[in-house]
């Protein structure tokens, strides 16, 4: 395989990720350390989390707190894997940069291009849930007005200084944590019977209702897949980074912080929704586990108060999306591995490329109003697991990368994977494990199915542009 080796890595990686092709321009690093500091937090803090986990709540009962706990630790490795790349070697382009320096060029544009169109997809599902939360509150109005609307201002929010961004981020994740701590406080105080009208429940909801694992060990297999998949965004922060004043400091700062975060909130939250209320609560699977617990502490207006926090976490994504789907892309085009004439930066920032990921997501969201049981349903299954496939690259590239950068540059392991190599493998097999278990479920193994498909296909074509690309650079030596 063709491969820089990784001493000559860092100048021109950085060069590849922030200067576009022929553009005269470089993107800006208008993100402050707070801006890092709050993508890091609020990446934690999505839809998957509020709206998903009745899913999980619903198959696995009071072991949901083990499946966030397992598939959690499967992600701090992810994230401090890709901490330890990305503080090496900031570049916008992330983990594709990362995967084409150790792997080979097909790696990086199999991994980025996937991981572009998975942020596209997201972009028009997000929109599509936030224009949900607005239905409820405008019956009179068509989802497409609210679609537009969403999609019109923050296509605009990316045209613009990467600041802007920062500061849309900042505020959303601002008010995600603020929503998610109080919840927490409340909980606990519910849970301790400090809180007025509350008694102390005990394990009374974890082992009274059927059990820790009332639906046996085939449950938590279920809520463990469920958990795992809403993890998906916290790599958002380290193609930001690139963008920051700061990159080393601002991608270790966030990935070290990782572990607090993820038990806080997602491990956290979980212990106190199946301890505060049984998990069987028909409030669970028709308001949400969120607002099912705040009715049941007779907070006022318990369901509107979560619909706000709901629309402020899709409108984060929809926004972060853009965001990293635009910069992942203009790294891949930066690096020849797309149309050149999207690559042009203006104002520091890739503004066609933007576009792009814009129009490819509005896209989306015309195919599930006209065909959303076949076109756009096919869509929603070919990224259906490609979060595993990143997860995937990222642990094989670190793997590779590691190694050369202890013998050439082990001044740049600012961030050290834990226990390397053992815990790179035991994530590996962490992927392997959950594909499996995808394997048992029928629409999961559809998913699987289409998102393999799209891998091997943009693997060959990946495969075919090194190979030629290779016997060009042979011909020019002869």
């Amino acid at each position: 395989m063709n491969r820089t080796p990784s001493s000559a890595a860092p100048a021109r990686e950085h060069a590849d990720a922030v200067q576009g092709p022929g553009s005269g321009s470089t993107l800006s690093n208008g993100l402050k350390q707070r801006h890092l500091s709050m993508i890091a937090l609020g990446g934690v803090i999505g839809a998957g989390l509020f709206v998903g986990s009745r899913e999980g709540i619903a198959a696995a009962g009071p072991s949901i707190v083990l499946a966030y706990a397992v598939s959690g630790a499967l992600v701090m490795l992810i994230m401090r894997m890709l901490g330890e790349m990305a503080a090496a070697n900031p570049a916008s382009g992330s983990f594709s940069v990362h995967a084409e320096r150790s792997i080979g060029s097909w790696a990086g544009f199999t991994v980025g291009w996937m991981f572009t169109a998975l942020l596209c997809v997201a972009v028009a599902a997000e929109a599509l849930g936030a224009a949900d939360v607005m239905l409820q509150w405008f019956p009179g109005t068509e989802p497409w007005m609210w679609v537009l609307l969403f999609m019109v201002i923050f296509t605009g929010t990316n045209l613009t200084a990467v600041s802007n961004f920062g500061e849309f981020e900042f505020w959303f994740a601002a008010l995600k944590v603020a929503a998610i701590g109080i919840f927490l406080v409340l909980g606990l105080l519910a849970i301790f019977g400090v809180l007025p009208g509350t008694h102390a429940p005990g394990t009374s909801h974890l082992t009274g209702d059927g059990g820790f694992l009332p639906k046996g060990v085939d449950g938590l297999m279920v809520g463990l897949l469920a958990s795992v998949f809403a993890y998906g965004g916290l790599e958002t922060v380290t193609i930001a980074a690139a963008e920051s004043k700061d990159p080393v400091r601002g991608v270790a700062g966030a990935v070290r912080t990782a572990m607090w975060r993820i038990a806080l909130f997602y491990v956290g939250s979980m212990a106190i929704i199946v301890t505060v209320i049984p998990w069987s609560a028909p409030a669970i699977a028709k308001s949400g586990p969120y607002v099912a617990v705040l009715d049941y502490l007779k907070i006022p207006a318990a369901g509107q108060i979560m619909n706000v926090v709901i629309l402020i976490a899709l409108l984060s994504a929809v926004n972060a999306n853009l965001y990293g789907s635009s910069r992942m892309a203009y790294s891949l085009i930066s690096r020849g591995q797309g149309p050149a004439f999207l690559g042009k930066v203006s104002g520091g920032v890739p503004r066609r490329a933007v576009l792009l990921c814009a129009a490819f997501g509005f896209l989306a969201v015309v195919l599930s109003f006209l065909w959303p049981d076949t076109l756009f349903q096919w869509l929603l299954n070919m990224v259906g697991a490609a979060v595993l496939v990143v997860w995937g690259f990222i642990a094989t590239a670190q793997l590779r990368m590691r190694r050369t950068l202890e013998r050439e540059a082990p001044e740049k392991l600012v961030v050290k994977m834990w226990a390397f190599p053992v815990l790179t493998w035991v994530a590996l097999a962490g992927i392997v494990a959950v594909l499996l278990l995808m394997l048992r479920d029928e629409n999961q193994r559809i998913q699987l199915l289409f998102t393999g498909g799209f891998g091997v296909v943009l693997a060959v074509i990946g495969l075919v542009r090194q190979k030629s690309l290779g016997k060009g650079a042979d011909l020019a030596e002869k």
